[in-house]
Parts: structure tokens; sequence; C-alpha cells
């Protein structure tokens, strides 16, 4: 009997794990806190890491390491209340005018009304590869786990274990792909209220700040640290990609192949190739 894609997909973390123990959630050695003065904090002994916005400033951090292919996993419990006009980022993300980037954006809504998950994918600088989806939960009453599973074959976005897009590397018929240049984790809590939330429309409620979000649990599966190639055969079996067609049929909001306004010359070279992207 075939093995479920989710019993290999709990295997392979379980076979990480004894090797990068480490990794496993300590921010004081695995993170900096890049910016915003003591708006970013680490307490619990290490185990948990908070980020604040208010009118002056958001804050940040980023990883000590870079990574070159493998999953990244981190616990995030988000903005609470009227959380419209904020960012909440979590992402890879290289250095330089000519960066990769893979990103998971969180954009703030007003209280009762869903968070929508931005994900884009950058390579040598240039992005423009936006997907959009509601949560299916509420993200501000307890912590989710929010994966990103990188390989020179494709990139995978997960929530909570359930993949919500597969960009799969199309460099053969001449798509730029991210496998190059080593990134480093990176989480920021900022203002974007000209975008953020319907387009600009809805501000940011400043009586409301602080605005908080709360990190836990963070995970990094190297190939490089474990000297193993599991994560390069790893692709979604039939479970996984009817966990794909739920979450892009039910939950997606905009996906930049589908914009036929954007692209009146014909859509990009990738979306002609894939189903999931």
């Amino acid at each position: 009997m075939a093995t479920s894609w989710l019993s290999v997909l709990l295997l392979v973390s379980i076979v990480f794990s004894c090797f990068l123990a480490a990794s496993a959630g300590d921010f004081y050695q695995e993170f900096d806190l890049a910016w915003g003065d003591k708006r970013a904090e680490i307490l619990n002994g290490g185990r948990l890491l908070t980020l604040s916005l208010d009118k002056a400033s958001g804050s940040g951090f980023r990883s000590k390491r870079e990574y070159l292919f493998g999953r990244i996993d981190m616990q995030i419990k988000l903005v609470s209340g009227n959380s419209a006009g904020t960012v909440t980022a979590f992402y890879l993300s290289s250095e330089g005018p000519n960066h990769d980037e893979i990103d998971f954006e969180f954009l703030g809504n007003l209280s009762g009304d869903p968070y929508i998950v931005h994900t884009n994918v950058y390579s040598q600088g240039k992005g423009d590869r936006e997907q959009q989806f509601y949560l299916w939960f509420d993200p501000t009453k307890n912590f989710h786990t929010y994966s990103i599973i990188w390989s020179p074959q494709g990139i995978t976005f997960m929530v909570d274990n359930i993949p919500i897009r597969v960009f799969n590397n199309e460099e053969s018929i001449g798509v730029p792909f991210p496998k190059n240049q080593p990134m480093k984790v990176y989480s920021s809590l900022w203002d974007a209220d000209e975008w953020a939330t319907r387009g600009g429309l809805v501000k940011t409620d400043w009586s409301k700040a602080p605005f908080k979000a709360y990190y836990k649990n963070f995970n990094a599966y190297s190939w490089n640290s474990v000297g193993t190639d599991v994560w390069r055969t790893q692709a979604l079996d039939a479970t996984g990609r009817r966990w794909l067609r739920w979450a892009q049929k039910y939950h997606m909001v905009y996906n930049y192949c589908a914009d036929l306004k954007r692209f009146p010359h014909g859509r990009p070279r990738e979306c002609r190739r894939s189903r999931f992207l």
C-alpha cells in the first residue's frame, strides 16, 4: 500500500529533527533582532519572540544562518482585533539588487474579516508572481504553522501541513528560479495601509496600537546540514494534490496566472505549463 503523503511528511520531519535539534526554536541561538529598537523581544528563555508595531515604527528579526534548500517552519499567532493596514511578513531572502525571495505576507483586516495570505516568489530581483488566499481559521486565536519547502525542483507553501501553493522550477522554458543564492529567514511587522487592506481603502487605526505578533517553535531542516537527498525527490502524492486543489478552489482569492488584464499580451510562461502554481 502506498504511504500517505502526510505520513511521509511526518516521517521525514522526525528524521530531520534528529539531526537539527539545535534549530528547534531557541530564538536567542537562531535569530538577531534586526530593527525596531525594543519593539522586538525574545521571551521565555528563548522559546517565544514578539514583534510590535506602533505609529513610530514596526520591528523585525532575521536568522543568523543562511539556508540553501530545505524546509523552514514557524508557528505564528497574528495581530488580533482590528489589524487593518498592518502586514506581518515571514520570508526567505538573499541580499542585493538581484536577490531571491520566497514570501508569506499576512495582510491585516477589520475585526471579524478574514486575513489574506499573500505569497510571492522572486528570482534575480524580479517577483510579480502573487497568489493570495483567505485562511480557513482565525489566525489570531492560536498559533499555526507556516512552512516553506524549497528544493531545486520547486517551492511549496504550506499552512498547518496543508499545501496551498506549488511553484515549480521551469528554467527549461526560460523562467528564472531561485536556486543559487543562500537565503536567511526574516520576519517583520510593519504599516502598509497604502495598499494592504482593500487596496488601501481601509487605513490603520492607531488607537488600537501597539499591534503584536507572536512566534514560537522555529525549525529549519537543511539538506546541507544532514547530507541527504530526501527533499530533492519529495513531491506531493495524491492526498497532497487533493489538499492543494481544495485550497486553490475554495480559498484562493487572487492568482496572477488568471489576471488577464495584467498580462494582455499573454500569461507568463510558467502559467501555461503547470496546473499548480
